[in-house]
């Protein structure tokens, strides 16, 4: 497969068969998935803010022994921790008082704060022990010095772009490879520059743009499930494609029952891009609260915070089997996906793509 593709850009960066990155998924994303993507040449990641050190050791562990002179990429975020807002978190709880008198839970009970971590000192002692092929980032990168520790260990550095000036920014901090993550993606937007959700880009308008601004190479991201999505992505400029929604479908993706009954109705228009879950836009299947509050909400506290009050109303709901306040990530190509193992997935959204394109 390789030797056919003519495009091998990211294949020599990453030294992977398949110009294909598994998006990590934070919450889905497994070894076992990771693994599947990895022996069927494209390039596994780790969504590493889903992990404590200790765990995501262990995880690296895993894959290692399953994958041996695989390449691996751990993802991390790297935003900035919010300082405690007392009256923004006030008024989330205020705007969430219904549901709990309805769940019959006292929001005195209910703890605040927690959330993913972001890149530090733990995990880049992490790095260098571990040595990554690659490491990527979400909401732009860490600050200089540890970003200079990850470069030193050899890794190779991408993370995601959802507007040409954040491409460039990102090309000029030393990045090897840029994520052109359009509109149409799942899960939390990679905007770091310009959190204005109403001037966001579609892929197939942010592809061929980021390409003309950059130099290094270009992955696609957001609204590819099938061969097609691929073809055209290459067809734009991308050298490589990430894929996250198709493969959530895949048996070794931890995707619980409420989410995969989700995506199995999603179709084209049902997702919306919310920032009730966590506090920052991330895209999902919308679902009671968001249909209720409405997806944006400037109550809902700073990225990460702003899950702890919905915890107790997700765990009561869905032991009710219902999907009120869950977050239910996807992109909006859901229903354009193959229902495959991840790597019989990964295989045939190449091959489509190279009989597409005549490659």
């Amino acid at each position: 497969m390789s030797q056919a593709w003519p495009n091998r850009r990211i294949l020599d960066l990453f030294r992977i068969d398949l110009p294909l990155l598994l998006a990590p998924m934070a919450g889905s994303g497994t070894p076992k998935l990771a693994i599947a993507v990895g022996a069927a040449g494209g390039l596994a990641a780790l969504p590493a803010a889903q992990y404590t050190p200790e765990q995501l050791d262990a995880a690296i562990a895993e894959m290692r022994e399953a994958l041996p002179g695989r390449p691996l990429n751990l993802n991390f975020f790297a935003h900035t921790p919010p300082v405690p807002d007392a009256a923004r978190e006030a008024n989330w709880r205020a705007r969430l008082a219904p549901y709990f008198a309805e769940a019959g839970i006292d929001p005195a009970t209910v703890p605040s704060g927690g959330g993913r971590a972001p890149f530090d000192e733990k995990f880049c002692v992490l790095v260098e022990a571990r040595r990554p092929e690659v490491v990527s980032f979400h909401f732009g990168l860490p600050e200089p010095s540890l970003l200079a520790r990850v470069k030193a260990t050899g890794a190779k550095v991408i993370s995601s772009a959802t507007t040409v000036a954040e491409a460039k920014w990102l090309e000029e901090k030393g990045c090897d490879a840029i994520i052109a993550m359009g509109l149409e993606a799942g899960g939390h937007r990679g905007a770091f520059l310009d959190l204005d959700m109403t001037r966001q880009v579609g892929t197939f308008a942010l592809v061929p743009q980021v390409r003309d601004a950059v130099s290094v190479p270009v992955i696609a991201a957001g609204g590819i499930s099938d061969g097609r999505g691929v073809a055209a992505a290459f067809a734009l400029g991308a050298d490589a494609v990430q894929v996250g929604t198709a493969f959530l479908f895949s048996p070794e993706a931890g995707v619980a029952p409420l989410h995969r009954a989700a995506l199995e109705r999603a179709e084209d228009n049902t997702t919306a891009l919310t920032n009730l879950f966590t506090g920052r836009p991330a895209r999902g299947v919308m679902n009671r609260i968001m249909r209720e509050i409405g997806p944006l909400s400037p109550d809902a506290p700073a990225f990460p915070l702003a899950g702890a009050a919905l915890a107790p109303l997700k765990a009561r709901a869905e032991a009710d089997g219902r999907d009120d306040f869950t977050n239910l990530w996807s992109g909006q190509a859901a229903r354009l996906a193959p229902r495959l193992p991840a790597g019989e997935l990964a295989l045939k959204l190449v091959a489509d793509a190279r009989a597409l394109l005549g490659a």
